[in-house]
């Protein structure tokens, strides 16, 4: 085998990975992937860019698939020191379109709607509760 060959044939298998890296990075998969139907009707976050970030959002589901609502929780922004929450609801339900920073988010007459919570804290620990505000 010539050297022309062998420079050749390491083009095409470098080529060959690049592709399939590329490729990957493509395919990974999104909120559109899931079955539950996520729909975010409302979101909060503090105008703190020093200090601790806190970042609300409530989110619709056409099924409760525990599992993928989790997995939409762990896909939401995050920032170091920060609180993000994901308050979850069934679709077609009245819901809290205004939020508020602190403990109690929303107007406490949406709590027996709420389906689940998902919470990550400041120290990146992750909770998600079934029916929490109930």
């Amino acid at each position: 085998m010539n050297k022309k060959s062998t420079v050749y044939l390491i083009t095409a298998g470098v080529l060959i990975l690049v592709f399939f890296m590329v490729k990957d990075i493509f395919d990974q998969p999104g909120i559109g992937d899931m079955k539950a139907g996520f729909k975010e009707i409302a979101k909060f976050r503090n105008a703190n860019n020093t200090g601790p970030i806190q970042r609300i959002y409530v989110v619709t589901v056409e099924d409760s698939i525990w599992k993928e609502l989790e997995d939409y929780g762990n896909m939401m922004p995050h920032t170091k020191y920060g609180n993000t929450k994901v308050y979850f609801f069934m679709a077609g339900t009245d819901v809290p379109t205004q939020l508020e920073p602190g403990d109690v988010n929303f107007n406490p007459s949406f709590n027996t709607r709420c389906i689940a919570l998902y919470e990550k804290s400041a120290m990146s620990q992750v909770a998600f509760n079934k029916h929490p505000l109930n």
